[in-house]
């Protein structure tokens, strides 16, 4: 049932959404045209589903919810076909990191204190999130997804399995080397 808060008002969405959806789409597609078209999305499918908008949220949380779907639809898409690809790739890069024999890190690859970090500072917070972001591209397409649903979006395990069609054994595979890869990649480019 819409109550009087939660009627929707869709000549006054781009005034009241577009800037905080175009943050959400950007930090998880880190393509700013991309982000745009996917905001213009939102509208245009917020409109033509206007009707079955129930009421049980607000307009905002409706809207993000759209975008999210069309979020994991690009993830689809850029991931679509990749994960044997990724698979083979990660266990190449897998045996770079770690001793054949035990597991261990490589000397060279050990995991390295992150200096200078001063938590008060925004700017040296502004660089870092701008290095995770230059890291987080590097990485395949799925494990892009993987990591950035899980880690920022806070997004349940099954429901990113079902999303992007892998199994929860691969899932945590493609967890554990993106996390590798961003941390060396972060180490490389932080200091």
């Amino acid at each position: 049932m819409i109550t009087e808060t939660n009627v929707l008002n869709p000549h006054k969405w781009v005034a009241a959404y577009a800037d905080y959806l175009y943050m959400y789409a950007i930090v998880r597609i880190n393509d700013e045209d991309l982000a745009k078209d996917l905001v213009q999305e939102t509208f245009l499918a917020a409109l033509e589903k206007v009707n079955r908008f129930e009421g049980k949220s607000t307009e905002r949380t409706w809207l993000t919810a759209i975008l999210k779907n069309k979020i994991i639809d690009v993830y689809r898409k850029k991931s679509s076909g990749l994960a044997i690809a990724s698979a083979n790739k990660a266990a190449q890069e897998q045996d770079e990191f770690f001793e054949e024999d035990n597991g261990h890190w490589k000397a060279e690859y050990a995991p390295q204190p992150i200096t200078g970090m001063d938590e008060q500072d925004p700017l040296l917070k502004k660089e870092l999130n701008s290095i995770l972001q230059m890291c987080l591209q590097k990485l395949p397409a799925l494990w892009n997804a993987v990591f950035t649903m899980k880690h920022i979006d806070d997004a349940a395990t099954e429901n990113i399995c079902t999303e992007l069609h892998v199994t929860q054994a691969n899932f945590w595979v493609i967890i554990h080397r993106a996390k590798v890869n961003l941390r060396a990649c972060l180490q490389k480019n932080w200091n």
